[in-house]
């Protein structure tokens, strides 16, 4: 029992081992927001930690129990036979440009940057914490690139836009499950009660992405669910040319 205690606030909580000892939190804009939500977070891992205390035996992290989040209204299933691969959160920017001659407009998208973080285990175990770390990690800064805010989620790989092709690359040292080039398949708006962005943005779409050509590692379909801010102003009066949106999703 202690075993699986211990297990569990290391996979989770606070990494304190190197300076600066605790991640950087962004509460210029959006301070309410973030401290319910870091809150949120904090009060349910020590809910697990205390529930852990009961059991006799660690929970198997078996992904075939990863499930879908509830609320995807318009995004088709996967197809029968696939099975769960990985489940990563990304924590980045959703990219867009204007048009400086009319204010009017509205921005376009211009891709997306993001590091993906290996959630696997937390899919399979505690779904329902996972779903609390996107609007937790949204709100932490990005210039440490090696962490998702306080949570010790290891890096799983990186998403990014080759052209206007959405691409993931889950080969890393510790991983090697396949790159991804991919294209739109469906989208669905996110729930009225998905978390903003750290400005109170409005949280994108989520998606069903098929993968194309040069996929490696067998990989059919890309999901992103359990979004957290990312969506631009309605028009570009008093954008610059380009700018970005904070963002993060399961």
């Amino acid at each position: 029992m202690h075993h699986l205690s211990t297990a569990l606030t290391a996979a989770l909580v606070v990494v304190a081992n190197a300076a600066p000892a605790l991640p950087t939190l962004d509460r210029r804009d959006n301070s309410v927001n973030a401290l319910d939500s870091l809150s949120g977070y904090f009060n349910l891992i020590a809910s697990k930690v205390e529930a852990s205390k009961l059991l006799s035996t660690a929970p198997l992290c078996d992904l075939s129990k990863a499930r879908m989040p509830d609320g995807i209204d318009g995004l088709p299933p996967p197809d029968n036979g696939l099975t769960v691969r990985h489940v990563a959160v990304g924590r980045g920017t959703q990219n867009y440009t204007c048009d400086a001659n009319n204010a009017h407009a509205s921005p376009k998208a211009a891709g997306a940057v993001a590091t993906l973080f290996n959630a696997s285990c937390i899919a399979a175990l505690y779904p329902d914490l996972l779903s609390r770390i996107p609007p937790m990690a949204v709100h932490f800064q990005l210039d440490e690139a090696e962490k998702l805010g306080p949570t010790a989620m290891a890096k799983s790989g990186v998403h990014y836009f080759d052209g206007s092709t959405p691409f993931f690359n889950l080969d890393t040292p510790a991983l090697a499950i396949g790159r991804v080039p991919c294209a739109k398949n469906s989208s669905a708006k996110a729930p009225s009660t998905a978390a903003v962005g750290q400005k109170g943005e409005k949280a994108v779409t989520w998606l069903r992405l098929t993968a194309m050509d040069g996929t490696t590692g067998d990989i059919k379909d890309v999901y992103r669910v359990d979004t957290a801010g990312g969506s631009p102003p309605a028009t570009c009066k008093d954008m610059p040319a380009t700018f970005e949106v904070q963002y993060s999703a399961v």
